[in-house]
């Protein structure tokens, strides 16, 4: 009887490089992988949008005498050097890691606020106190305090997931803590922002899956105490009152910026009179940077610049609102939701106050408005729309990754128990 020799197993020498080599490979892969069409649709618009407010407040400040025709863009533009990056830099961030800073983000962002009060540190400007002076730059934290809401709101009903039928499951905390938040705003006297916030609150709830119903009480509750806000002040009554009679105001007081406003949206037509050519910068206009810079591009860009910043909050919509529809879940439904009624909300706000079918609420345009916090702000939004995003598999892309198998060569048949390779 002869014995067969088996070889020696030998393992190859170039394993632990080969190893390596794919490993190298497999991060490289999952670096460029593609992103799906709802980042590319946030990201671009929101760029657009940023370097399209950079001309404008150039624009609208360059008939500065005071100060020089770029210190205002160039501050503006320091924020959005800061902010770009940092919004690419939010979307690598997990959502585990968005979940766990909820509430010290909030936390944070209401003792921000209530600096505000502080003698010496907040500032007062326009009738509202809304600011705090760091460095010889203006900040104003109830901008950060809208992001932190909505996440905060997201985490909180995420954790109620199963309870959202209840109805002190839905309120408590949201409703008491919302309030306190919107309560540190409401006392700087920022109506504007404040409305916004309570959009923020109400499309939270909408996109958690609560019962209509359940919204009843909330939306009671708010329009008692704008009502109540608005009675309060004589100033805020009139110029509520000139939106829906604007043939009887007065154009040299409340309806002055209203009225110079629509002139600018006028005198634009459909080609606009050119960059840089408008005649309501020249003191005519006094929010012409901030509030009312969406009149400032009707007028010098006309109808066509109106048509352009819609058609890119547009494709904005469209990409956050796919977010919506097809992530699986529940915190990143309700975050994004809240991120999205909050920055296409307040663009409409801002939009509906030039063209006076709003009353005129100071609230900036999202992107585009002089103001370096409401910019920071909505970048860091949108960095945590595109971590969202990322979520969401690309179209046509594949959980993992097989190799080509040539055209024409079989597949190789797996061995089963009891079976004979021939």
């Amino acid at each position: 009887m002869t014995q067969t020799a088996h070889p020696k197993r030998t393992e190859p020498a170039a394993s632990a490089p080969a190893r390596s080599g794919l490993a190298a490979r497999v991060s490289l892969g999952r670096l460029f992988q593609p992103v799906p069409m709802e980042f590319l649709l946030i990201s671009f618009s929101a760029l657009l949008l940023t370097v399209f407010g950079l001309v404008m407040v150039l624009s609208a400040t360059s008939a500065n005498t005071t100060k020089g025709p770029f210190d205002e863009v160039l501050k503006q533009g320091m924020f959005a050097v800061v902010g770009i990056p940092l919004m690419f830099l939010v979307s690598r961030i997990p959502v585990n890691v968005i979940k766990r800073l909820a509430w010290p983000g909030l936390v944070l962002a209401i003792l921000l606020q209530l600096l505000v009060f502080v003698p010496g540190l907040g500032i007062a400007s326009g009738g509202n106190r809304n600011w705090i002076g760091v460095a010889g730059f203006t900040v104003q934290p109830s901008e950060l305090l809208k992001l932190a809401l909505a996440v905060w709101i997201a985490f909180v009903l995420l954790r109620k997931q199963t309870r959202l039928a209840i109805w002190h499951h839905v309120f408590i905390p949201v409703v008491p803590v919302a309030a306190l938040a919107i309560g540190t705003v409401v006392a700087g006297e920022d109506l504007g922002t404040a409305m916004v916030m309570v959009l923020i609150v109400l499309g939270c709830l909408f996109f958690s899956g609560v019962k209509l119903r359940l919204f009843i009480l909330p939306m009671l509750l708010g329009v008692v105490a704008v009502l109540g806000y608005a009675l309060t002040s004589d100033n805020r009554m009139k110029r509520i009152l000139a939106a829906f009679n604007p043939e009887d105001c007065d154009i040299a007081n409340e309806c002055y910026q209203a009225t110079h406003g629509m002139w600018g949206m006028a005198s634009g037509g459909i080609f606009g009179v050119g960059l840089g050519n408008s005649q309501e910068k020249y003191g005519w206009l006094p929010a012409a940077a901030n509030d009312y810079i969406f009149a400032i591009v009707g007028e010098e860009l006309g109808l066509i610049g109106c048509v352009l910043v819609l058609g890119l909050f547009t494709a904005f919509a469209v990409g956050a609102f796919h977010i919506i529809r097809k992530t699986r879940d529940p915190f990143i439904r309700v975050a994004a939701g809240g991120i999205t009624l909050w920055i296409v909300g307040q663009a409409l706000f801002n939009i509906g106050v030039v063209i006076r079918i709003f009353p005129v609420m100071g609230v900036p345009l999202p992107f585009m408005s002089q103001g370096g916090t409401a910019l920071l702000s909505v970048l860091l939004a949108c960095g945590v729309l595109l971590a969202f995003a990322r979520t969401i598999p690309a179209t046509g892309s594949t959980t993992q990754a097989e190799p080509k198998r040539a055209q024409g060569t079989p597949r190789r048949a797996s061995a089963r128990p009891g079976s004979i390779a021939g």
